[in-house]
């Protein structure tokens, strides 16, 4: 398929309507066929329950293209699953998994034209999402509901190459226990919003949030979670009921055991231990791995050993692994690559 007339080296990581999007409604009790659309547009009633309770997840994604020319997604079946858990805990109705993951497939399809070539660095971002549509006045659950998938090409997270951050301790929780931190919910980016206005008015990059139940555990970012390397090559990430189980997180951990040998370890991280360890890196699908080299608790400043220039030598090889996995360079593991075409 010829592909749009598209600056592809240029684009950034914004916006941009693609020709079609998948919709499907939920009315008295169930879900209708669903069909690709051509509106971006959504109409809906000024009391719908999205707007006035924020019942509303989402998932994001990607799509490549791969150095033979397949256009391919990774790993959609976690993404539909991870939108199961998050739907049940805001009394959503579930969209079927497998629906869920053709829906995904048909809504790339359609758009393919707007899959980046490969080697320019952009993919197409894949933002399947669900909402309350119906008025609703009392605070309760709304009745009917609409999930939606849209793509948009976007250019590489990292500008002019990949530059280590440096990000603060914040004076803000993230989630709290028992509450909705591990789900992908847009109520829990909303509270971020403001965390992360501040903390870039201060001059620092990213948040580290601590657990809110006692302030001495490392959590995540408000859009990431954390991976650390100790200095005997051990790599690490912190466990707890509140943070948001990342796909990529995940896939990384894995590609460190199985591919790059190395010892992984999901656990409990106290922020007392962060100035002990060689490396640390942020991942979530839009940067895949950000490498942070440096910390600043309130004027104290952490400064890895893998310094400010770079990423550090583990990170660095966790992320070409991953890339190339995702992008056909190297062997996938069975299932993590959902060819489009």
């Amino acid at each position: 398929m010829e592909k749009k007339n598209i600056d592809w080296e240029n684009l950034g990581f914004t916006y941009l309507p693609t020709d079609k999007r998948y919709v499907s409604n939920y009315k008295d009790g169930k879900w209708d066929a669903g069909a690709l659309i051509d509106d971006p547009n959504i109409v809906m009633n000024e009391c719908a329950g999205v707007l006035q309770y924020a019942q509303t997840v989402f998932e994001g994604m990607k799509a490549y293209t791969t150095a033979d020319g397949r256009i391919v997604t990774f790993r959609p079946d976690l993404n539909a699953s991870r939108m199961v858990d998050s739907a049940k805990r805001l009394e959503m109705p579930v969209f079927p998994e497998e629906r869920f993951v053709d829906a995904v497939v048909q809504t790339i399809k359609a758009n393919a034209a707007y899959v980046p070539p490969y080697g320019s660095g952009a993919t197409l971002y894949v933002r399947p999402y669900m909402f309350g549509i119906n008025p609703v006045i009392g605070v309760k659950p709304a009745d009917e509901y609409q999930f939606r998938v849209f793509t948009t090409p976007v250019g590489p997270y990292f500008k002019g190459g990949v530059k280590p951050i440096t990000i603060c301790v914040s004076d803000f929780d993230r989630a709290a226990p028992h509450g909705t931190g591990h789900i992908k919910a847009g109520l829990n980016y909303a509270m971020s919003l403001h965390a992360i206005v501040t903390a870039h008015a201060n001059g620092f990059d990213e948040n580290m949030y601590l657990d809110s139940a006692t302030r001495t555990k490392v959590e995540e970012t408000g859009g990431a979670n954390f991976l650390f390397v100790t200095k005997d090559n051990k790599v690490v990430t912190p466990h707890s009921s509140t943070i948001l189980p990342s796909i990529t997180r995940r896939s990384l951990m894995y590609v460190a055991e199985h591919y790059l040998g190395l010892e992984v370890e999901e656990r409990d991280v106290y922020f007392d231990e962060v100035k002990d360890f060689a490396e640390c890196g942020l991942c979530g699908t839009a940067a895949v791995i950000s490498p942070v080299g440096k910390v600043v608790n309130h004027g104290e400043e952490i400064c890895f050993p893998s310094g400010m220039e770079k990423m550090g030598p583990t990170i660095q090889k966790l992320y070409d692994t991953l890339t190339g996995i995702q992008m056909g360079n190297i062997e996938a593991p069975e299932g993590w690559l959902k060819v489009i075409e």
